[in-house]
């Protein structure tokens, strides 16, 4: 069978990133040998999906389970709700329109990071006179739970006991919005290449000195089956092509959809259709990992460090979402979508007098909107059940017809 080696991405950094700590370093080293511990039993290798999984969430070690700050300047990465509330107010002027044409509801958010997104949610939305009967987190990470619930102590305290965390979804009967910002594309991805003797399936073994990453014929469930519909659909892919498919996502939006009685739910995420995601000059495929603001494209190195992310088929998950019943109500970028909800008008009660806030107000509005930054990179789109009103927040572009 074919075994072909790729870099060992344990052994060393790469020069633009930072030594970690001692501390950090003997974290992580206890995350390898979890995995080590595993990958035997296993018969010494397991899908890349596997190894991302554990890298990211295995208990009490993995990247989101363990207790190190991951979100802000001083973590590995900034999201939209943390470079300005903008971003909440705007979204909360959506979930107010659907709110009100369910007549009240509860409001969902899946990984809700550090809480700054539900406190700002639930401040804008007591301000617009439309707060949700209840508002829940699914959240697994307990190191997470605890943080947002201090951000939501210290930051509206009063509306507390709306707030509930879940470890599991909802119970059936859910009416309300469900919101995931950035949630999509830390889920497991199974990566797949195009051999002279066909798919490939990117596995991950130990070398004796790090993880090291090689092909074999596909083992995962679903894996043949979903990159021959790809290549169905867009034209045979060439030998050497690389990408990820999230086998995943399917299970995690019918499981929600069959919760889901009568509401909207609100994904964003980076991403693209499926015809730009697997587009031919995309060869290598969009795996990328996040460091200390640092991004770089070694996902075997510092395991439980580090943040491990594909971007997201938006194409799967329209699909996905009218498999389980839901329809789609919308896809554009983020920029039009905060546009459409009402973004220039938030900006023109700004007072341009007071010239510091000012300034770093438009600063923020040029990070969520900027093609070069997340205006155009990262996409909304909004899968309904029972929904009959056209959504503002598309109302400006709706690129639906590109899924």
């Amino acid at each position: 069978m074919p075994n072909n080696p790729q870099q060992n991405h344990s052994v060393g950094l790469p020069t633009e990133l930072p030594e970690p700590t001692p501390e950090a370093r003997e974290h992580s080293n206890c995350l390898i040998e979890s995995i080590r511990a595993e990958l035997t039993q296993s018969g010494g290798r397991m899908p890349f999906d596997r190894f991302m999984e554990l890298a990211l969430y295995a208990p009490g070690l993995g990247y989101y389970s363990a207790g190190a700050r991951k979100f802000g300047e001083a973590g590995d990465f900034v999201t939209a709700p943390e470079i300005s509330s903008l971003f909440a107010r705007c979204l909360a002027r959506q979930c107010r329109e659907l709110l009100a044409e369910l007549a009240g509801g509860d409001l969902l958010e899946v990984g809700a990071g550090t809480g700054v997104l539900a406190a700002d949610l639930l401040l804008e939305l007591e301000a617009l006179q439309m707060l949700p009967e209840r508002y829940f987190i699914l959240e697994l990470s307990p190191d997470l739970q605890q943080r947002q619930h201090e951000t939501l102590a210290l930051r509206a305290a009063h509306l507390m006991d709306r707030v509930q965390w879940l470890d599991a979804m909802p119970e059936p009967g859910f009416s309300g919005v469900v919101v995931a910002n950035e949630l999509l594309d830390a889920m497991p991805v199974s990566c797949f290449t195009v051999a002279e003797s066909g798919v490939q399936e990117g596995f991950v073994r130990w070398s004796g000195e790090g993880f090291e990453r090689y092909w074999d014929e596909p083992v995962t469930p679903g894996l043949m089956q979903a990159v021959a519909a790809l290549q169905a659909a867009l034209g045979p892919f060439a030998v050497g092509y690389e990408s990820e498919l999230n086998l995943r996502a399917d299970s995690w939006l019918r499981s929600l959809a069959q919760r889901v009685e009568r509401g909207a739910l609100l994904l964003i995420d980076y991403g693209y259709p499926a015809a730009e995601y697997y587009h031919p000059q995309r060869s290598m495929g969009t795996l990328m990992c996040h460091y200390r603001h640092r991004a770089h494209d070694a996902p075997l190195i510092l395991p439980g460090l580090q943040d491990i992310t594909a971007h997201v088929d938006f194409s799967s998950i329209a699909r996905a979402g009218r498999d389980a019943g839901l329809e789609l109500k919308g896809y554009t970028t983020q920029a039009h979508f905060l546009l459409g909800c009402g973004l220039d008008s938030l900006l023109m009660e700004s007072d341009p007098n007071e010239i510091e806030s000012h300034i770093t107000l438009m600063q923020a509005v040029k990070r969520l909107t900027m093609p070069t930054e997340m205006g155009e990179r990262f996409k909304v789109i909004a899968l309904g059940k029972g929904i009959e009103s056209p959504l503002m927040g598309f109302s400006l572009r709706d690129l639906s017809g590109r899924l």
